[in-house]
């Protein structure tokens, strides 16, 4: 075969490489437009994991490349003038030009041609397919050929809010290294890392990586976006010289960038494969992306090396290597996102500080860090347990008092509609199911989302609250609570506490049973009634016209929500939520994209906000003072133009202003047009930001499984309530099971001892 490869960078060489071992009869040409030498930062980091998949491939360069890194098992972090160190990692550090100078060496050794100087132009890159066999594509960010190609690879372009420069340093470093300093002009984070071995001779003066990082704002603030190379390295060195202790920094091309989020849909065309920084990007804070683009080349050519067509070879490798990096690109992003909000945390402790960095990107949890790094967790775990008042337990089995209601634990069964009721009475499947959550050992156990009125539900079978029937039936169910729940408290087994959510479909209303025709409106044989919104605009084709709301419509609907909710003081419940979420009726009313009423409900945010803030305040007056109020809000709608973070912020605090203690964020639903960005707990960095910037106690929800991520959670400061909606459909004893393995003693119901899991620790 014949390949030509643009890009002579560590991808590019190491394809090269790859191909010629496999069979040296193949014709390799390398074209790197910068001399020899030359290259851009300083170090590279490779984890324990990567260079086991470097041993597989060429144990050659690998041994060369293990010979020389710097190795460490150790991450610190330091915050004001407190440092936590976390052990356990392994991970070590390269600097880039030897990395380069092993692989061109290889290269040269196996029979690849390198052209230095080759900078090719969009005729030569036709040339270069037309007469080849194979072209790779490892020419970075900047990529010419996605360029050239981009009608077929469809690239995305996303860049961040923060700036960055990549600097080196003469300080010798122990560990990957974390500083963050809070200047006047803002605040600047450093990622840091060694990558000069023990007793070996610096590259160019330099032994570290030392990547600077700040918001945009503040990077303009501190007039580093009209600075030299020169200046703002002298800057950055008074910023950080009681990190530097004396040692430089040093600058190799350093420009200030911001981290372009790169991503293709994709990745091959005819027979050029993009790889690495040319086809998707990963943030620096979650590991190097020379590693992924290794790991790419190290994919296709397997590929290319068992199937002879190239066609079938690089959709078989883009279709069994898009799963992973876009697993990555994921985690980069959940991490990207926390560093350029990094400054919402710096009220925290440092030990909590701490723990919210090392488990950012969700690839690392408090069990898997507790298997590194015991002591940490210990300290953690102290720290939190002195912070609230409480013996030595985990986060989730912490009591949480919101007013005068205290919740023997932090687990809540999420909201589950059942679609089983007859006229909104709920029956015997409804105390089957909730009492058996009710004896599971949750803090709080919520009732499904049950309708104000009989045009609220979303279906004939949805529960409600509007008559006297149906508060005789929930009335069972609470009385069940009361008589039988189970939980833990302070001071032994409690009861869990029972909440009821409150909820009108608006232009949801009048579908059918999911199990009969899911999400397809009722017709009239079938008892359809009228609907309503805030606009006359149908949720999807399928879906009837609303009628829009008149005002007094509007008012019968707050006097509808404040009826059940007098019915719900009355029979008992302990907390009672408000459904804003989901494309609901008051989750309708706040969306720009449902309300462009012209009226005093709609408009502005302040109008969209009318709606839901005169229920708050029209069902306190009603719902007793001393039991808390929640809201559920869905915090985006999945959409480029959804709500912004700062719409997001004045929400919950209205909300909070208006009478509501806890916002429960979901998200979604809204549209029909959503793009959800689905994985585990994808919807807490919602909760995490009303949480610290709107100061609103959360619940956050959306594919939380495991006590280990609640715990990860709560001990991170992201949120103080965790809801689990299927995990309790497939656990309805989540929380005593989850109790028993972390050696927290939680009391079973009594006629279930004999089965109870004894105590795996303490």
């Amino acid at each position: 075969m014949r390949i030509e490869i643009v890009g002579g960078g560590p991808a590019g060489l190491y394809f090269g490489i790859l191909l010629k071992l496999r069979d040296p009869g193949h014709q390799v040409r390398i074209h790197e437009r910068n001399a020899v030498g030359e290259t851009f930062g300083w170090g590279v980091v490779f984890s324990a994991q990567t260079l086991g998949h470097f041993d597989e491939a060429d144990p050659v360069s690998a041994a060369e490349i293990r010979a020389r890194f710097a190795w460490w098992d150790d991450i610190d972090i330091f915050l004001r003038d407190e440092r936590v160190r976390s052990t356990g990692h392994g991970f070590c550090g390269l600097a880039r030009v030897h990395l380069l100078e092993i692989l061109e060496r290889r290269a040269t050794q196996l029979g690849c041609v390198i052209a230095h100087g080759a900078d090719i132009d969009d005729a030569g890159l036709d040339a270069l397919s037309a007469n080849a066999d194979l072209v790779l594509a490892a020419d970075g960010v900047n990529s010419r050929i996605r360029a050239r190609y981009a009608d077929v690879f469809r690239p995305t372009l996303d860049p961040r809010r923060c700036r960055f420069t990549w600097l080196g340093t003469d300080a010798r470093l122990p560990a990957f290294t974390f500083y963050f300093e809070d200047t006047p002009h803002g605040l600047f984070q450093v990622h840091a890392y060694p990558f000069v071995a023990e007793g070996a001779e610096p590259i160019n003066g330099a032994r570290s990586t030392f990547i600077v990082e700040c918001a945009d704002d503040v990077w303009r603030r501190a007039g580093l976006d009209t600075a030299t190379e020169a200046e703002s390295v002298t800057y950055l060195e008074r910023v950080f010289a009681q990190r530097l202790s004396g040692a430089r920094l040093l600058p190799n091309r350093s420009l200030w960038r911001a981290f372009p989020n790169i991503r293709c849909e994709q990745w091959t065309c005819k027979n050029i494969a993009l790889v690495g920084d040319a086809g998707h990007t990963a943030h620096f804070s979650i590991g190097s992306g020379t590693k992924l683009a290794m790991e790419d080349v190290i994919a296709l050519a397997n590929a290319v090396t068992a199937e002879p067509d190239v066609a079938k070879a690089l959709a078989t490798w883009e279709s069994g290597r898009r799963a992973d990096v876009e697993r990555l690109q994921t985690s980069a992003q959940t991490s990207l996102e926390w560093f350029e909000h990094s400054r919402r945390y710096l009220r925290q402790g440092i030990l909590q500080f701490a723990f919210g960095l090392m488990t950012r990107s969700k690839r690392i949890t408090w069990d898997e860090l507790e298997k590194r790094d015991p002591a940490l967790i210990a300290a953690v775990r102290d720290e939190w347990c002195t912070r609230h008042g409480v013996t030595t337990r985990d986060p989730i089995h912490t009591p949480l008092k919101v007013r005068a209601l205290t919740l023997p634990n932090r687990i809540v069964v999420s909201p589950m509609c059942q679609y089983s009721a007859v006229d909104g009475v709920p029956s015997d499947w409804h105390l089957v199911h909730l009492g058996s959550r009710l004896v599971g050992g949750a803090g709080l156990v919520m009732t499904e989302a049950t309708a104000v009125s009989p045009e609220g539900r979303i279906t004939p079978g949805c529960t409600g609250l509007w008559n006297d029937d149906q508060a005789a039936a929930w009335a069972r169910i609470v009385r069940f609570a009361r008589e039988h729940g189970v939980a833990q408290g302070d001071d032994g087994p409690t009861r869990p506490a029972i909440g009821m959510q409150l909820a009108h479909a608006g232009r949801k209303a009048s579908c059918n049973l999911p199990w009969v025709r899911a999400g397809a409106a009722l017709t009239d044989s079938e008892g359809a009634w009228p609907i309503g919104g805030p606009m006359a605009d149908a949720y999807d084709a399928q879906s009837p016209v609303p009628m829009a709301l008149t005002i007094g419509e509007i008012e019968d609907v707050i006097a509808d929500f404040v009826a059940a909710a007098a019915r719900a003081r009355d029979i008992g419940f302990d907390l009672l939520e408000l459904h804003a979420a989901h494309g609901y009726l008051l989750s309708t009313f706040l969306s720009a994209l449902t309300n462009r009423r012209d009226d005093g409900y709609g408009g502005d945010l302040t109008g969209r906000l009318r709606l839901p803030v005169e229920v708050v305040r029209a069902v306190r007056t009603v719902w007793p003072a001393e039991r808390p109020l929640s809201v559920r809000i869905s915090a985006t709608e999945w959409t480029p133009d959804a709500m912004t973070d700062e719409e997001r912020g004045v929400i919950a605090r209205s909300l909070i202003e208006a009478g509501a203690d806890i916002i429960d964020c979901s998200a979604g639903g809204v549209v029909p047009q959503q793009r959800p960005v689905y994985g585990r707990m994808f919807q807490v960095p919602y909760s995490d930001q009303l949480r610290n910037e709107a100061g609103a106690c959360t619940m956050a929800v959306g594919n939380i499984q495991t006590a280990d991520q609640a715990n990860t959670i709560l001990a991170s400061g992201r949120a103080d309530l965790i809801a689990l909606a299927r995990g309790h459909l497939a656990d309805p004893y989540f929380t005593l099971h989850a109790a028993a393995a972390s050696g927290f003693g939680a009391p079973w119901p009594v006629q279930y001892l004999a089965a109870a899991p004894r105590r795996r620790k303490g």
